[in-house]
């Protein structure tokens, strides 16, 4: 125990004081990875050509094609309109319900989903309009920014995903495995999220919503066919065996290209505006990743996840009893680290361990990333916090308040997962083995 926390404080120690001054994530696990290399009698000394070589073979992956195309994907459709269509489409079918129009940020976060895969995305993209759409209704500020922030965690786990993508590469596992296997949990999320609503909507005695209108129904219908046929192009490609997940994101991208210049939402400017864009948050994704691979290797040449592997097993040998232990993990890291970040460093030292112990990566890898999601809505670094004080008119205070409750539905969902994992692996399992 003591080596496992002397290389533990050694080998985070330097990580976490520089993430905590405000250095770049990237720049500080490359940067502890060569104080570790030079610690006398513990590393194995600076070796820049390792260092260079790791570098570009962390990058140099067919794979990692697929993250400029879902982030371009997901910028894209903001800038043709495709964010008000999904919308528009959500509220004509539940706003009839009571509190229709808070099921209808649900419902919308779920269809916008299957298009962004950033949690981020949804919040930007979707979030001021869900919410001024719920503040025109009269709802209350609190269920207004609690709904529209606890939803959009739905994106990261329907795919597409980023966050599915990257730990994809970094744990060498299939992303259509993962893609798919991420279809029921995000459901059950939105369900879970649903029946919350439905509890709140009830004791606060809000009014039935608008009349049901088949025509109106049909109408969006007609106007959103464009955007909505976006998740069966990646998902029908996927389960048909048409694309790979980096194909698919592929073809994704040049049917709203298109679709943006016949519409005349796009034009060469604007089109080029988004492209840059989603290259610098290309670049920087693609940068951790990268420094990640050496941060991986400098663990795995100390022994780390062997040792953690030991004293995990010591304390009890059940894989879903260590599978809780690490979630509890996840909630904490995510309170103060961004879910890439979280990814990016924890993948390499533990899917060691998740191989020894049996259990399922696709399962792992899914519950990984609801639990470390919970983290962007939890102070102090949740960007989600900061996001929906930023479309909306809302303090962060207020946004902090007004989303603790729906830690309740989003907790439930994730207890349900670690025990269920047939949820999780069922899909990707029938359809690809």
């Amino acid at each position: 125990m003591n080596e496992l926390l002397l290389l533990a404080i050694l080998f985070l120690g330097p990580l976490f004081l520089l993430y905590g001054l405000g250095v770049p994530v990237a720049i500080a696990m490359l940067s502890t990875s060569i104080v570790v290399m030079l610690v006398p009698g513990v590393g194995t000394g600076f070796d820049p050509g390792l260092i260079n070589s790791r570098l570009f073979n962390g990058v140099n992956s067919f794979v990692l094609l697929a993250i400029p195309f879902y982030v371009l994907l997901g910028r894209l459709m903001n800038a043709t309109g495709m964010t008000r269509d999904i919308f528009d489409v959500a509220n004509a079918a539940v706003r009839q319900f009571r509190g229709g129009i808070a099921y209808v940020n649900v419902v919308a976060s779920i269809l916008f989903s299957g298009m962004s895969g950033l949690a981020l995305a949804d919040a930007a993209g979707l979030g001021r309009v869900e919410y001024s759409a719920m503040r025109d209704y009269g709802y209350e500020r609190d269920i207004s920014l609690g709904v529209t922030g606890s939803s959009a965690l739905i994106g990261p786990i329907i795919p597409p995903s980023v966050p599915v993508i990257l730990y994809a590469v970094l744990a060498e596992e299939s992303i259509g495995q993962l893609f798919l296997g991420g279809i029921l949990p995000g459901i059950l999320l939105g369900l879970m999220l649903l029946a919350f609503v439905f509890l709140i909507v009830r004791k606060r005695g809000y009014d039935s919503g608008e009349p049901f209108s088949l025509r109106y129904l049909v109408r969006t219908l007609k106007s959103s066919v464009i955007a909505l046929f976006i998740p069966v192009i990646i998902i029908g490609g996927l389960l048909g065996g048409w694309f790979t997940a980096t194909e698919a994101g592929a073809v994704a991208v040049v049917y709203v290209i298109a679709y943006g210049f016949l519409s005349g939402q796009l034009n060469v400017g604007n089109l080029v505006d988004e492209i840059s864009d989603a290259t610098v948050e290309t670049f920087s994704l693609t940068f951790i990743i990268a420094s990640a691979t050496v941060y991986g290797l400098v663990a795995l040449q100390l022994g780390l996840p062997t040792l953690m592997a030991e004293e995990i097993t010591a304390l009890t040998e059940n894989p879903t009893l260590i599978l809780v232990l690490f979630v509890l993990m996840f909630l904490i890291i995510g309170t103060f680290m961004s879910v890439t970040a979280s990814i990016t460093i924890l993948t390499p030292i533990l899917i060691p361990i998740v191989d020894l112990v049996g259990i399922d990566p696709v399962h792992f890898g899914i519950v990984m990333i609801l639990a470390l999601m919970v983290g962007t809505l939890t102070p102090p670094f949740g960007a989600l916090l900061f996001v929906l004080e930023k479309v909306t008119d809302a303090s962060l205070e207020q946004v902090i308040r007004s989303v603790i409750p729906f830690y309740i539905p989003i907790l439930l969902a994730l207890v349900i997962l670690i025990f269920v994992p047939e949820l999780v692996t069922y899909v990707p399992y029938t359809v690809m083995g």
